[in-house]
């Protein structure tokens, strides 16, 4: 009798079960898997099913109850963009913004703002303090702050905030229990440490300090007082970090000789140049308190909107999309302070009066891990390269959704890959959270975050913003007494890394991190 052929429509039993149990991560798979699925599925499932990497989430009913535990007052210092952003993942939304998003989901069926919003869950805070020294986004704050029904202009409002005009004042306040800083990187410093040593415990947005010199004394400040920092990494709670971090810990990839990480934007906002307000004003700004901890300057409203091209209040790219990027990869393989960093870049395109660099790359060096950590950025072109993760058998592309592809001269999967069980040019291992779900984004500021998991992820099924999700974890941490996942050892390692790429740039030179005096040199 004639030898059924072996191509892939008809390949014996005896073959498939010889050819997956030579995978030393996959065991024996059984031929009844095989005939129910197809060698597509079995491509893409396999390691997954094989090494309990449960990728599939059911949903469940997601209700808004509050959170238990005592009620935290909150203080909020800085309401720009990401101010009023923070306030939101927090549950305290503009009423003249809700009314925005019911107008648009009218339109739209596809645009989840106000339901997500609204399913938010509670997490049973108050905002009691709000402080920006720009009037209009103070008074700003404070309608958010009183809108404790999550209604539009036609809802009842709560008990307004009081507002503060320093921030020192507010974090004195025996009305506030925490604060949360969204205010440019030149403060954050100054106001992590204040608050700290005030006993109260404080989220933080990225970069954690404008200079290297703040970080020691920060960290010094959080460990000495005993207070709960979050810094602000909402990536953290991407799912498909997470599951990044799995397909790490099981040695799926092989050994990881290099990381390549890209943040390409091109758009103004993806490059600060934000709108600037028109009721901006000397009179309405205080200019002088908003220069204290750098050297003093003219009045600019350039400068107080578009802060992040200046030297003088940031880190530009390094403190900015790189703390991103390598938070992410940090997450996912713990790779702590780097041995060595070199830089290079310029003002290529914005030819605005910047300073700080809008094509930026830095190399860092991991010597001990056998490891080479790229980072490449461009504000004037989108094209898209993301994270990749590149090992001996396998490479991982880690974004919002989560991809990973053998490699041809893989030595674990070489048989596979030579029987056509496995292909380089098809994933062993995709995870999409939630692919049945339309998300209606817009600018390609927005695309941008999404792609990378910062905007939203999903909790069984259920669309939740990442932000309202580290928020959450910051609050719990308070009320038991635990570390949150991005404390302020992950945020000295940040910070560290982060001003090695500055230096190296703004200095011309390879930098070295001396581990036993910890100390750039």
């Amino acid at each position: 009798m004639e030898e059924p052929k072996k191509d892939k429509k008809n390949i014996s039993r005896r073959e498939v079960l010889k050819g997956f149990t030579t995978i030393p991560v996959l065991g024996a798979f059984g031929y009844g898997a095989y005939k129910k699925w197809n060698i597509e599925r079995l491509r893409r499932n396999s390691v997954t099913s094989e090494l309990g990497l449960n990728f599939s989430e059911k949903p469940v009913e997601y209700i808004s109850t509050p959170s238990s535990g005592k009620t935290i007052r909150v203080g909020i210092i800085g309401y720009g963009i990401r101010g009023e952003q923070l306030m939101r993942a927090a549950g305290f939304a503009k009423p003249r913004t809700i009314d925005e998003w019911i107008e648009s989901a009218e339109k739209n069926p596809n645009d989840r703002r106000y339901v997500d919003f609204v399913d938010q869950e509670d997490l049973n805070i108050e905002i009691t303090a709000v402080c920006d020294i720009f009037d209009v986004r103070a008074e700003e704050a404070l309608k958010a702050a009183s809108n404790v029904n999550r209604r539009g202009t036609d809802g009842y409002k709560g008990v307004s905030a009081k507002r503060y005009r320093r921030y020192s004042d507010l974090i004195k306040s025996d009305d506030v229990d925490a604060v949360i800083i969204a205010a440019p990187d030149h403060w954050h410093a100054k106001m992590v440490i204040e608050a700290a040593k005030a006993g109260k415990h404080v989220y933080v947005e990225k970069g954690l300090t404008r200079t290297i010199e703040e970080v020691y004394e920060l960290r010094d400040a959080i460990k000495q007082s005993g207070v709960v920092m979050q810094l602000g990494h909402q990536g953290r709670q991407t799912a498909s970090h997470k599951r990044a971090k799995e397909i790490i810990d099981k040695d799926i990839l092989g050994k990881i000789t290099l990381i390549e990480v890209c943040t390409n934007r091109n758009d103004p906002n993806g490059a600060w140049v934000y709108d600037i307000h028109p009721d901006a004003s000397p009179h309405t700004i205080d200019w002088k308190q908003f220069t204290e901890p750098t050297k003093p300057h003219p009045f600019s409203l350039e400068r107080f909107f578009r802060w992040r091209c200046w030297w003088d209040y940031g880190t530009g790219l390094s403190g900015d999309l790189l703390t991103h990027e390598y938070d992410a990869i940090n997450q996912v393989m713990k790779l702590g302070i780097p041995h060595s960093a070199v830089a290079s870049g310029g003002v290529y395109f914005y030819k605005d009066g910047r300073e700080v660099p809008d094509v930026f790359q830095t190399v860092f060096e991991y010597p001990e891990r056998d490891l080479t950590f790229m980072y490449s950025a461009t504000l004037a072109s989108e094209r898209f390269r993301g994270k990749v993760i590149m090992g001996h058998d396998a490479n991982m592309e880690m974004e919002n959704a989560l991809t990973v592809y053998p490699d041809r001269q893989s030595t674990r999967y070489s048989k596979q890959l030579n029987k056509g069980l496995l292909s380089a040019d098809k994933p062993m291992i995709t995870y999409i959270p939630g692919k049945d779900n339309i998300d209606a984004v817009t600018s390609p500021t927005e695309q941008y975050f999404a792609s990378r998991g910062l905007l939203y992820t999903y909790v069984q099924g259920k669309r939740v913003d990442t932000t309202h999700l580290h928020i959450k974890e910051w609050l719990n941490a308070i009320r038991t007494g635990k570390q949150p996942s991005c404390d302020i050892d992950q945020g000295f390692e940040e910070a560290v890394t982060a001003h090695m790429a500055t230096i190296a740039y703004r200095e011309n030179r390879k930098v070295y991190w001396d581990a036993d005096k910890e100390k750039i040199v």
